[in-house]
Protein backbone atom coordinates (compact mmCIF):
# COMPACT_ATOMS: atom_id res chain seq x y z
CA UNK A 1 0.00 0.00 0.00
CA UNK A 2 1.10 3.54 -0.80
CA UNK A 3 1.79 6.76 1.51
CA UNK A 4 -0.89 8.05 -0.26
CA UNK A 5 -3.16 4.89 0.28
CA UNK A 6 -1.95 4.66 4.38
CA UNK A 7 -2.53 8.18 4.69
CA UNK A 8 -6.22 8.07 3.04
CA UNK A 9 -7.06 4.74 5.68
CA UNK A 10 -5.68 6.52 8.64
CA UNK A 11 -8.71 8.03 11.57
CA UNK A 12 -8.81 11.57 11.18
CA UNK A 13 -7.03 12.74 14.02
CA UNK A 14 -3.54 10.25 13.33
CA UNK A 15 -3.74 11.68 9.81
CA UNK A 16 -3.62 15.07 10.81
CA UNK A 17 -1.54 14.60 14.01
CA UNK A 18 1.44 12.58 11.28
CA UNK A 19 1.39 15.44 8.88
CA UNK A 20 1.89 18.15 11.79
CA UNK A 21 4.63 16.18 13.21
CA UNK A 22 6.22 16.32 9.71
CA UNK A 23 5.27 20.07 8.93
CA UNK A 24 7.29 20.42 12.16
CA UNK A 25 10.33 18.78 11.36
CA UNK A 26 10.38 20.07 7.77
CA UNK A 27 9.32 17.21 6.12
CA UNK A 28 6.00 17.68 4.98
CA UNK A 29 4.87 21.85 2.80
CA UNK A 30 2.65 24.02 5.03
CA UNK A 31 0.44 26.47 4.14
CA UNK A 32 1.39 29.25 5.48
CA UNK A 33 -1.69 31.91 6.86
CA UNK A 34 -1.49 35.79 5.71
CA UNK A 35 0.54 38.40 8.07
CA UNK A 36 -2.88 40.07 8.32
CA UNK A 37 -4.57 37.16 9.82
CA UNK A 38 -1.12 36.23 11.72
CA UNK A 39 -1.28 39.45 13.41
CA UNK A 40 -5.25 39.16 14.46
CA UNK A 41 -4.20 35.75 15.68
CA UNK A 42 -1.57 37.48 17.90
CA UNK A 43 -3.22 40.37 19.04
CA UNK A 44 -6.70 38.24 20.31
CA UNK A 45 -4.02 35.90 22.36
CA UNK A 46 -2.53 38.95 24.12
CA UNK A 47 -5.86 40.26 24.57
CA UNK A 48 -6.66 37.02 26.38
CA UNK A 49 -3.83 36.58 28.24
CA UNK A 50 -3.94 40.33 29.85
CA UNK A 51 -7.46 40.48 29.99
CA UNK A 52 -7.30 36.96 32.62
CA UNK A 53 -4.87 38.77 34.65
CA UNK A 54 -6.70 42.03 35.12
CA UNK A 55 -9.48 40.24 35.89
CA UNK A 56 -8.10 37.61 38.41
CA UNK A 57 -6.41 40.52 39.92
CA UNK A 58 -9.33 42.56 40.65
CA UNK A 59 -11.35 39.74 41.63
CA UNK A 60 -8.26 39.62 45.01
CA UNK A 61 -8.71 43.13 44.82
CA UNK A 62 -12.57 43.61 45.63
CA UNK A 63 -12.51 40.07 47.47
CA UNK A 64 -8.94 39.50 49.53
CA UNK A 65 -9.97 36.18 51.24
CA UNK A 66 -9.31 33.26 48.71
CA UNK A 67 -12.30 31.13 50.48
CA UNK A 68 -14.65 33.26 50.06
CA UNK A 69 -13.66 33.63 46.03
CA UNK A 70 -13.79 30.23 45.95
CA UNK A 71 -17.02 29.76 48.04
CA UNK A 72 -18.39 32.80 45.17
CA UNK A 73 -17.30 31.09 41.85
CA UNK A 74 -18.81 28.04 43.00
CA UNK A 75 -22.50 29.59 43.76
CA UNK A 76 -21.87 31.15 40.05
CA UNK A 77 -21.46 28.13 39.11
CA UNK A 78 -24.20 26.30 40.32
CA UNK A 79 -26.30 29.19 39.36
CA UNK A 80 -27.71 30.01 42.78
CA UNK A 81 -26.72 33.33 44.83
CA UNK A 82 -24.27 33.20 47.08
CA UNK A 83 -25.42 33.60 50.73
CA UNK A 84 -24.27 37.43 52.57
CA UNK A 85 -21.73 37.79 54.84
CA UNK A 86 -20.76 40.26 57.44
CA UNK A 87 -17.70 41.86 55.69
CA UNK A 88 -14.42 43.63 57.46
CA UNK A 89 -14.98 46.47 57.86
CA UNK A 90 -19.05 45.55 59.09
CA UNK A 91 -17.90 43.09 61.11
CA UNK A 92 -15.26 45.49 63.03
CA UNK A 93 -18.17 47.97 63.75
CA UNK A 94 -20.09 45.48 65.59
CA UNK A 95 -17.37 44.51 67.91
CA UNK A 96 -16.82 48.35 68.65
CA UNK A 97 -20.85 49.35 68.92
CA UNK A 98 -21.18 46.09 71.42
CA UNK A 99 -17.71 47.31 73.20
CA UNK A 100 -18.94 50.89 73.73
CA UNK A 101 -22.45 49.60 75.08
CA UNK A 102 -20.35 47.69 76.83
CA UNK A 103 -18.06 50.27 78.60
CA UNK A 104 -20.93 52.65 78.75
CA UNK A 105 -21.81 55.35 75.99
CA UNK A 106 -21.74 57.61 78.53
CA UNK A 107 -18.12 57.06 79.05
CA UNK A 108 -15.41 58.89 76.67
CA UNK A 109 -13.96 55.76 75.18
CA UNK A 110 -17.41 54.26 75.00
CA UNK A 111 -18.96 57.23 73.15
CA UNK A 112 -15.97 57.22 70.68
CA UNK A 113 -16.30 53.45 70.37
CA UNK A 114 -19.99 53.53 69.17
CA UNK A 115 -19.22 56.65 66.60
CA UNK A 116 -16.15 54.64 65.40
CA UNK A 117 -18.06 51.39 64.93
CA UNK A 118 -21.13 53.45 62.96
CA UNK A 119 -18.52 54.80 60.59
CA UNK A 120 -17.02 51.02 60.22
CA UNK A 121 -20.08 49.57 59.00
CA UNK A 122 -21.57 52.66 56.74
CA UNK A 123 -17.88 52.25 55.09
CA UNK A 124 -18.56 48.26 54.94
CA UNK A 125 -21.78 49.46 53.01
CA UNK A 126 -20.09 51.06 50.95
CA UNK A 127 -17.82 48.54 50.03
CA UNK A 128 -20.62 46.23 49.68
CA UNK A 129 -21.61 48.65 46.75
CA UNK A 130 -18.63 48.93 45.48
CA UNK A 131 -17.29 45.15 44.79
CA UNK A 132 -21.55 44.36 43.48
CA UNK A 133 -21.28 47.86 40.80
CA UNK A 134 -17.66 46.49 39.95
CA UNK A 135 -18.50 42.82 39.26
CA UNK A 136 -21.86 43.75 36.93
CA UNK A 137 -19.92 46.72 35.30
CA UNK A 138 -16.46 45.17 34.56
CA UNK A 139 -15.71 42.34 35.35
CA UNK A 140 -18.59 40.82 33.84
CA UNK A 141 -17.91 42.03 30.78
CA UNK A 142 -14.05 40.88 31.01
CA UNK A 143 -15.92 37.30 31.85
CA UNK A 144 -18.01 36.96 28.99
CA UNK A 145 -15.37 37.74 26.47
CA UNK A 146 -12.81 34.90 28.10
CA UNK A 147 -15.39 32.14 28.39
CA UNK A 148 -18.09 33.73 25.17
CA UNK A 149 -16.03 35.23 22.42
CA UNK A 150 -12.58 33.92 22.96
CA UNK A 151 -13.73 30.40 23.06
CA UNK A 152 -15.60 30.84 19.72
CA UNK A 153 -12.54 32.09 18.21
CA UNK A 154 -10.31 28.99 19.45
CA UNK A 155 -13.24 27.29 17.78
CA UNK A 156 -12.63 28.95 14.48
CA UNK A 157 -9.47 28.93 14.92
CA UNK A 158 -8.71 24.80 15.45
CA UNK A 159 -11.43 24.16 12.72
CA UNK A 160 -8.67 26.59 10.31
CA UNK A 161 -5.83 24.69 11.72
CA UNK A 162 -7.29 21.19 10.43
CA UNK A 163 -8.52 22.78 6.98
CA UNK A 164 -4.89 24.03 6.40
CA UNK A 165 -3.87 20.26 7.55
CA UNK A 166 -6.05 19.12 5.04
CA UNK A 167 -5.11 21.53 2.51
CA UNK A 168 -1.74 20.70 2.97
CA UNK A 169 -2.27 16.69 2.66
CA UNK A 170 -3.77 17.17 -0.67
CA UNK A 171 -0.66 18.98 -1.91
CA UNK A 172 1.46 16.49 -0.92
CA UNK A 173 -0.81 13.54 -2.32
CA UNK A 174 -0.51 15.74 -5.56
CA UNK A 175 2.96 15.93 -5.38
CA UNK A 176 3.69 12.55 -5.01
CA UNK A 177 1.00 11.78 -7.68
CA UNK A 178 2.83 13.77 -9.98
CA UNK A 179 6.66 12.57 -9.68
CA UNK A 180 4.73 9.00 -9.73
CA UNK A 181 3.47 9.97 -13.51
CA UNK A 182 6.95 11.63 -14.29
CA UNK A 183 8.75 8.15 -13.67
CA UNK A 184 6.41 5.83 -14.94
CA UNK A 185 6.44 7.66 -18.26
CA UNK A 186 10.17 7.13 -18.43
CA UNK A 187 9.94 3.96 -18.50
CA UNK A 188 9.68 1.45 -21.43
CA UNK A 189 5.86 1.80 -22.84
CA UNK A 190 5.04 -1.85 -22.59
CA UNK A 191 1.53 -2.62 -21.88
CA UNK A 192 1.54 -2.99 -18.12
CA UNK A 193 3.69 0.57 -18.20
CA UNK A 194 0.99 2.04 -20.27
CA UNK A 195 -1.38 0.85 -18.13
CA UNK A 196 0.32 2.19 -14.94
CA UNK A 197 0.47 5.88 -16.48
CA UNK A 198 -2.91 5.86 -17.19
CA UNK A 199 -3.59 5.11 -13.06
CA UNK A 200 -0.91 7.78 -11.91
CA UNK A 201 -2.49 10.26 -14.22
CA UNK A 202 -6.18 9.42 -12.90
CA UNK A 203 -4.49 10.02 -9.48
CA UNK A 204 -3.30 13.35 -10.61
CA UNK A 205 -6.58 14.36 -11.30
CA UNK A 206 -8.33 12.96 -8.46
CA UNK A 207 -5.57 14.87 -6.02
CA UNK A 208 -6.01 18.28 -8.37
CA UNK A 209 -9.82 18.20 -7.75
CA UNK A 210 -9.06 17.52 -3.97
CA UNK A 211 -6.73 20.68 -3.65
CA UNK A 212 -9.43 22.88 -5.04
CA UNK A 213 -12.50 21.26 -2.84
CA UNK A 214 -9.84 21.62 0.10
CA UNK A 215 -8.20 25.16 -0.75
CA UNK A 216 -11.72 26.53 -1.22
CA UNK A 217 -12.43 25.01 2.66
CA UNK A 218 -9.46 26.82 3.55
CA UNK A 219 -10.01 29.90 2.09
CA UNK A 220 -13.32 29.90 3.65
CA UNK A 221 -12.81 29.15 7.16
CA UNK A 222 -9.86 31.25 7.25
CA UNK A 223 -11.98 34.38 6.27
CA UNK A 224 -14.17 33.23 9.10
CA UNK A 225 -11.73 33.24 11.40
CA UNK A 226 -10.66 36.85 10.27
CA UNK A 227 -14.35 38.43 10.75
CA UNK A 228 -14.36 36.85 14.15
CA UNK A 229 -10.81 38.23 15.10
CA UNK A 230 -11.46 41.77 14.09
CA UNK A 231 -14.21 41.91 16.29
CA UNK A 232 -11.11 42.30 19.48
CA UNK A 233 -10.61 46.14 18.03
CA UNK A 234 -14.46 46.75 19.44
CA UNK A 235 -14.07 44.61 22.56
CA UNK A 236 -11.21 46.73 23.14
CA UNK A 237 -13.65 49.61 22.90
CA UNK A 238 -16.27 47.81 24.96
CA UNK A 239 -13.50 47.21 28.28
CA UNK A 240 -12.62 50.60 27.71
CA UNK A 241 -16.08 51.94 28.76
CA UNK A 242 -16.09 49.10 31.19
CA UNK A 243 -12.93 50.47 33.10
CA UNK A 244 -14.26 53.95 32.86
CA UNK A 245 -16.97 52.63 35.08
CA UNK A 246 -14.96 50.84 37.27
CA UNK A 247 -12.81 54.10 37.72
CA UNK A 248 -16.04 56.27 38.59
CA UNK A 249 -17.26 53.35 41.24
CA UNK A 250 -13.73 52.78 43.20
CA UNK A 251 -14.12 57.35 43.02
CA UNK A 252 -17.63 57.13 44.59
CA UNK A 253 -16.05 54.72 47.27
CA UNK A 254 -13.27 56.45 48.04
CA UNK A 255 -14.92 60.15 48.32
CA UNK A 256 -17.89 58.44 50.73
CA UNK A 257 -14.88 56.74 53.05
CA UNK A 258 -12.90 59.96 52.97
CA UNK A 259 -16.47 61.84 54.07
CA UNK A 260 -17.20 59.18 56.38
CA UNK A 261 -13.89 59.67 58.34
CA UNK A 262 -13.92 63.29 58.02
CA UNK A 263 -17.18 63.70 59.68
CA UNK A 264 -15.94 60.98 62.26
CA UNK A 265 -12.87 63.18 63.49
CA UNK A 266 -14.83 66.33 63.86
CA UNK A 267 -17.06 64.14 65.92
CA UNK A 268 -14.12 62.68 68.00
CA UNK A 269 -12.80 66.39 67.86
CA UNK A 270 -16.00 68.07 69.55
CA UNK A 271 -15.63 65.57 72.77
CA UNK A 272 -15.01 67.71 76.09
CA UNK A 273 -11.64 67.84 77.42
CA UNK A 274 -12.38 65.61 80.39
CA UNK A 275 -13.68 62.93 77.40
CA UNK A 276 -9.91 62.82 75.83
CA UNK A 277 -8.02 62.82 78.55
CA UNK A 278 -6.36 59.43 79.70
CA UNK A 279 -7.84 57.57 81.95
CA UNK A 280 -4.69 57.56 84.35
CA UNK A 281 -3.49 61.22 83.57
CA UNK A 282 -5.44 64.03 83.61
CA UNK A 283 -5.17 66.64 81.05
CA UNK A 284 -6.83 69.87 80.87
CA UNK A 285 -5.62 70.10 77.01
CA UNK A 286 -7.82 69.05 74.30
CA UNK A 287 -6.76 66.71 71.77
CA UNK A 288 -6.02 69.13 68.29
CA UNK A 289 -7.97 67.66 65.58
CA UNK A 290 -5.83 67.03 62.91
CA UNK A 291 -7.10 69.95 60.28
CA UNK A 292 -8.04 69.09 56.49
CA UNK A 293 -6.26 71.49 53.68
CA UNK A 294 -8.88 73.01 51.81
CA UNK A 295 -7.52 71.63 48.41
CA UNK A 296 -7.96 67.88 50.11
CA UNK A 297 -11.78 69.45 51.24
CA UNK A 298 -12.60 71.15 47.79
CA UNK A 299 -11.30 67.20 46.27
CA UNK A 300 -13.47 65.19 48.51
CA UNK A 301 -16.51 67.24 47.63
CA UNK A 302 -16.31 66.64 43.95
CA UNK A 303 -14.96 63.33 43.51
CA UNK A 304 -18.52 61.86 43.57
CA UNK A 305 -19.59 63.62 40.72
CA UNK A 306 -16.57 63.64 38.69
CA UNK A 307 -17.25 62.01 35.11
CA UNK A 308 -17.31 58.49 34.22
CA UNK A 309 -14.48 59.09 31.90
CA UNK A 310 -10.82 60.76 32.07
CA UNK A 311 -10.68 60.60 29.10
CA UNK A 312 -14.09 62.59 28.03
CA UNK A 313 -12.77 65.37 29.79
CA UNK A 314 -10.43 66.59 27.55
CA UNK A 315 -13.05 65.46 24.69
CA UNK A 316 -15.72 68.02 26.06
CA UNK A 317 -13.26 70.93 26.28
CA UNK A 318 -12.01 69.97 22.34
CA UNK A 319 -16.43 70.25 21.60
CA UNK A 320 -16.71 73.40 23.43
CA UNK A 321 -14.65 74.92 21.62
CA UNK A 322 -13.86 75.70 18.04
CA UNK A 323 -9.82 74.74 17.68
CA UNK A 324 -8.41 71.62 16.66
CA UNK A 325 -5.84 68.82 18.79
CA UNK A 326 -4.25 66.08 17.77
CA UNK A 327 -4.90 62.48 18.98
CA UNK A 328 -3.32 59.22 18.73
CA UNK A 329 -5.28 56.62 17.55
CA UNK A 330 -5.90 53.42 20.15
CA UNK A 331 -7.19 51.10 17.47
CA UNK A 332 -7.61 49.93 14.00
CA UNK A 333 -11.24 51.30 12.54
CA UNK A 334 -12.58 50.45 9.32
CA UNK A 335 -15.07 53.36 7.84
CA UNK A 336 -18.42 52.11 7.42
CA UNK A 337 -19.24 54.89 4.95
CA UNK A 338 -17.91 57.58 2.99
CA UNK A 339 -18.50 60.19 5.61
CA UNK A 340 -16.10 58.25 8.23
CA UNK A 341 -12.39 58.31 8.20
CA UNK A 342 -10.68 54.38 8.42
CA UNK A 343 -7.77 54.85 11.10
CA UNK A 344 -4.74 52.64 11.90
CA UNK A 345 -3.15 52.02 15.37
CA UNK A 346 -0.60 54.11 16.75
CA UNK A 347 -1.29 56.98 14.13
CA UNK A 348 -1.15 60.55 14.50
CA UNK A 349 -4.34 62.71 13.09
CA UNK A 350 -5.93 65.93 13.79
CA UNK A 351 -9.17 66.26 15.21
CA UNK A 352 -11.87 69.03 15.84
CA UNK A 353 -15.65 69.27 16.36
CA UNK A 354 -18.24 70.84 14.08
CA UNK A 355 -21.54 72.19 15.57
CA UNK A 356 -24.86 69.67 15.88
CA UNK A 357 -22.70 66.26 15.36
CA UNK A 358 -23.35 63.33 17.64
CA UNK A 359 -21.53 63.13 20.77
CA UNK A 360 -19.72 59.95 19.90
CA UNK A 361 -18.20 61.59 17.25
CA UNK A 362 -14.95 63.76 16.27
CA UNK A 363 -14.22 65.26 12.73
CA UNK A 364 -10.88 63.60 11.78
CA UNK A 365 -7.57 64.94 9.31
CA UNK A 366 -4.94 63.17 8.02
CA UNK A 367 -3.91 65.41 5.10
CA UNK A 368 -6.44 65.47 2.42
CA UNK A 369 -8.50 63.08 3.82
CA UNK A 370 -11.00 63.61 6.55
CA UNK A 371 -13.97 62.36 7.75
CA UNK A 372 -16.10 61.13 11.39
CA UNK A 373 -14.18 59.49 14.10
CA UNK A 374 -15.83 57.56 17.14
CA UNK A 375 -14.28 58.93 20.19
CA UNK A 376 -13.39 55.89 21.84
CA UNK A 377 -10.76 55.16 19.67
CA UNK A 378 -8.81 58.41 20.16
CA UNK A 379 -6.50 59.34 22.91
CA UNK A 380 -5.84 63.12 22.55
CA UNK A 381 -2.38 64.47 23.35
CA UNK A 382 -1.25 67.46 25.00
Amino acid sequence: MSSSDAIHGSPVCVRLGFLFTEEKLGQAEKTELDAHLENLLSKAECTKLWTEKIMKQTEVLLQPNPNARIEEFVYEKLDRKAPSRVNNPELLGQYMIDAGNEFGPGTAYGNALIKCGETQKRIGTADRELIQTSAINFLTPLRNFIEGDYKTITKERKLLQNKRLDLDAAKTRLKKAKVAEARAAQLNTSQPEENNIMIWAEEVTKSEQEVRITQSEFDRQAEITRLLLEGISSTHAHHLRCLNDFVEAQMTYYAQCYQYMLDLQKQLGSFPSTFLSNNNQSSTTPVQSVSTPSVLASASASLPSVSNSIVTSGISELKSSSGSRKARVLYDYDAANSSELSLLADEVITVYSIPGMDSDWLMGERGNQKGKVPITYLELLN
